[in-house]
């Protein structure tokens, strides 16, 4: 008898520790983004499985995004592998193998450089893996199925207009760009045309890929003949380069634009005494939600826009209390 109660105690035990090892994936979406599932199990659920190609998640802007649709897909009962290609094009199209061989559906690609990650595409493309481009736009869009970025030409007409607001009389402008980026020649087209026909001159600094330069030649400027009445950046590091020169040679007299609404950019204007006069802001949460409902669709229904841009605003300092300065909007 004794032997028999034994028996069935031990076999008690046995079963809570089977169930007890089976009780896997508990909690949050985002808490098993990256646990494998049983096709059973996405069965169930109706998810699907995202890949995610960063440049480089050091970047603010994109670490934002990608928590952004890791949130989304998380929402919808999704899971999101990432990976982070610390903006090198090699390993980039490396990790892109990886998610192919992880089984991914739908890949959000942010490339590190438009034209090299051309192989990596026409696997995906082979594969049968779409891929949703988010912000930079590959060389190769045929390969993609839909394209999700920032209404650029937009974010650098209202720097332009809100310049020549303050100033409709014109004057000296300098511009602060890197010529080898489409994204940038949008926001700098955009604002040079709304400063046309104002009288404005127009001096270049072109920062080509090291922005450590910006200093040296924004003091030949500062220390030349014609002094500059305002300052246009393409993007929020660009701007984060001059207002330190600037502060370092005590000019904070002249107005300072720029595209993106990084949390420092923001603190910037919030400084009421500051030479940050305006930005172009982008929303990398608001792309992100975008970018999966448009991979959502294009696996499940086929009815998606092919291109599509996410609104872009102007915040300068009447209104950077509206949108924060400890995060993106």
């Amino acid at each position: 008898m004794k032997k028999r109660k034994m028996l069935l105690v031990l076999m008690a035990l046995s079963s809570v520790l089977f169930i007890s090892g089976c009780k896997q994936n508990v909690g949050t979406p985002e808490d098993n983004a990256v646990v494998e599932e049983t096709e059973e199990e996405e069965d169930q659920t109706g998810g699907h499985v995202y890949g995610f190609c960063a440049p480089d998640l050091s970047d603010p802007f994109y670490e934002v995004l990608k928590e952004s649709a890791g949130t989304a897909a998380g929402e919808e009962g999704s899971r999101m592998l990432v990976r982070d290609a610390d903006g090198d094009a090699e390993l980039q199209i490396s990790q892109i193998r990886e998610l192919i061989g992880e089984d991914v559906e739908a890949v959000f690609l942010c490339p590190v450089d438009p034209s090299a990650v051309t192989p990596a595409l026409e696997e995906l493309q082979e594969a049968d893996i779409p891929v949703v481009n988010l912000d930079v736009r590959v060389d190769e869009t045929g390969l993609t199925e839909a394209f999700v970025g920032s209404d650029d030409y937009n974010a650098g007409k209202l720097c332009g207009e809100d310049l020549t607001a303050r100033k409709p009389d014109g004057g000296s402008v300098v511009i602060v760009d890197c010529l080898d980026s489409a994204a940038v020649n949008e926001r700098i087209t955009g604002f040079e045309e709304a400063i046309t026909n104002v009288g404005f001159e127009v001096t270049r600094i072109d920062t080509g890929d090291d922005y450590s330069t910006i200093p040296g030649q924004l003091r030949e400027v500062l220390f030349g003949g014609t002094q500059p009445d305002a300052i246009m950046c393409a993007d929020d590091h660009m701007a984060e380069q001059v207002l330190q020169t600037l502060g370092e040679e005590e000019r904070n007299d002249i107005p300072v634009y720029s595209v993106g609404g990084s949390p420092a950019v923001k603190s910037a204007l919030a400084d009421l005494a500051g030479p940050m006069t305006g930005v172009g802001a982008k929303s990398p949460i608001n792309m992100g939600k975008t970018a999966v409902k448009t991979a959502a669709a294009i696996l499940e229904n086929g009815v998606y826009e092919p291109e599509i841009y996410v609104e872009t605003f102007f915040i300068d300092k009447d209104n950077v209390d509206i949108y924060g300065t400890d995060g993106w909007q």
